[in-house]
């Protein structure tokens, strides 16, 4: 059988333009095995993605804050620390950058994201004298969580409620948020386009970028599952 996946989201399962790229519905609907979406984002989008792809909803957002497998929630992290920094850095002079609207936030419960056109130096140097927080940079957002939730540790969870172990599971991302995950499962890649702590952290660093990697691993895998059947 093809192994379990543990695959991120933006950078890894997209366009270099951040759409969603058409491959992942073509590839992962049919998968024989369980897809965790292992994501930065808030709680709805990795549901929603899950959910036009006609899969389970097996996800993991916030960069481990939330995690949701067979209509189980568990909620880890402080927002109001999350928020209580935010609040000091913008009476401070920042800015996180979404308007008025902010939506990327409006559903978020167990951190805050802050724009990546923020005053980083400002953010962190807030997040530092509050010290029960810690800012993780993703390439997207600079995320304020508490330094206890991680995507490895949600995975963990996500696997034994699923009766699955972590080693498992195959991960794919591109980012810092993406190394816990790498670190507990069985099989880690990093696309090449993905910063300098996931790629060192990845069992394999990808010839080519974006879905073009994750596909390319989609590929192999299926393959591989081929060749163990002959």
């Amino acid at each position: 059988m093809v192994p379990p996946l543990a695959l991120d989201i933006d950078g890894t399962l997209t366009t270099p333009t951040g759409r969603i790229d058409s491959r992942v519905f073509e590839l992962l609907p049919s998968w024989e095995a369980p897809v965790v979406f292992a994501t930065g984002k808030a709680f709805p989008y990795p549901v929603a993605l899950a959910h036009f792809l006609g899969r389970d909803e097996h996800v993991v957002a916030e960069n481990g804050g939330v995690t949701y497998v067979d209509g189980e929630t568990t909620l880890l992290g402080d927002p109001d620390a999350a928020w209580a920094v935010v609040e000091t850095f913008r009476e401070r002079g920042g800015d996180i950058g979404w308007g008025d609207g902010d939506t990327v936030n409006r559903w978020r419960e167990t951190e805050v994201a802050v724009s990546i056109d923020a005053d980083e130096a400002l953010l962190r140097e807030v997040a530092a004298a509050a010290g029960d927080v810690e800012v993780v940079d993703t390439g997207y957002a600079y995320h304020v969580k508490s330094p206890d939730v991680s995507k490895g540790r949600a995975l963990r969870t996500a696997a034994a409620t699923l009766g699955i172990e972590p080693a498992s599971f195959v991960a794919v991302g591109d980012s810092e948020n993406d190394v816990s995950t790498f670190g507990v499962v069985g099989e880690s890649y990093a696309v090449a386009n993905a910063d300098a702590a996931a790629r060192e952290a990845a069992d394999v660093v990808l010839e080519e970028s974006y879905m073009d990697g994750t596909a390319g691993v989609l590929a192999d895998l299926r393959a591989r599952d081929a060749s163990s059947r002959d």
